[in-house]
């Protein structure tokens, strides 16, 4: 059993999946969907839960920096529950202020091109925000 990570943006879904264990997060892929119509990823989603035994989902959430919420984590919650609808597991919200903005970062320090950067940044926010769950999980974060 799995969990997978999630940042839902306006046109593409980046996803990270655990090892077995649930100790380390791994970037897995980007889905791009129209834009503002995440429904277009629900069947591939279902697909990945399947294929690799997802017991959890854990779905950043985009609070705003001042901790309020704002439109995109009010459209993320609602995603939230047509997760919990169509799949029937547990979805976590986990704050992921900044982790766009790390991904870059980790990116940059790379010397990963721009192009490059534009494919990948979105499952390797996806993957911060897993980690960083799995982190507080096993008691490693705060």
């Amino acid at each position: 059993m799995r969990y997978i990570g999630l940042d839902l943006g306006t046109k593409t879904l980046g996803i990270s999946i655990s090892d077995e264990t649930k100790t380390i997060a791994s970037p897995f892929k980007t889905i791009r969907f129209s834009e503002n119509n995440n429904d277009e990823v629900l069947d591939e989603l279902k697909e990945i839960v399947k294929e690799f035994h997802v017991e959890k989902i854990i779905l950043g959430l985009p609070k705003n920096m001042n901790n309020t919420i704002g439109d995109r984590a009010l459209e993320t919650m609602d995603f939230q529950k047509k997760l919990n609808d169509l799949l029937k597991i547990d979805v976590v919200l986990q704050d992921e202020r900044l982790s766009t903005v790390s991904a870059h970062n980790y990116l940059l320090e790379a010397n990963v091109s721009r192009k490059k950067r534009k494919g990948v940044v979105d499952k390797m926010a996806a993957n911060i925000i897993l980690q960083t769950y799995l982190d507080k999980e096993k008691g490693m974060l705060k």
